[in-house]
């Protein structure tokens, strides 16, 4: 199930595909994201291994304007395949709010790390 998730506050069209999101988060060799939202410019932001990051910088032109809003953490877990929790911050070393992956999206994740694990 690839589904699209709403940026509210990316500007028009802002929006990206539950697999990508998947696609990043096996690529960092981890289960899970931190949602790493912070109400400061890019510049300033400080937790480039989290969602906000991410998505500021793939997925929407208002680089300075927060993403990883409680909205976009809702709809990710309404897919069923993501819930929130608490997680490791890859650069604080704190535990802190983020998501894991649950189940796998689509066909097209077939040769994802996370696949591979639960054959």
């Amino acid at each position: 199930m690839n589904t699209f998730i709403r940026l509210p506050y990316g500007g028009e069209g802002a929006e990206f595909y539950t697999d990508d999101l998947i696609r990043h988060i096996n690529s960092t060799g981890r289960s899970y994201i931190i949602q790493g939202h912070q109400r400061v410019i890019f510049d300033e932001l400080n937790k480039r291994h989290g969602l906000d990051a991410w998505l500021r910088v793939n997925y929407t032109d208002r680089r300075d304007t927060m993403q990883a809003v409680g909205e976009v953490i809702t709809q990710l877990e309404a897919t069923g395949l993501f819930r929130r929790g608490q997680f490791l911050c890859p650069e604080s070393g704190r535990r802190v709010n983020g998501i894991e992956i649950v189940a796998l999206g689509s066909a097209s994740l077939e040769s994802s790390t996370i696949y591979d694990s639960l054959r």
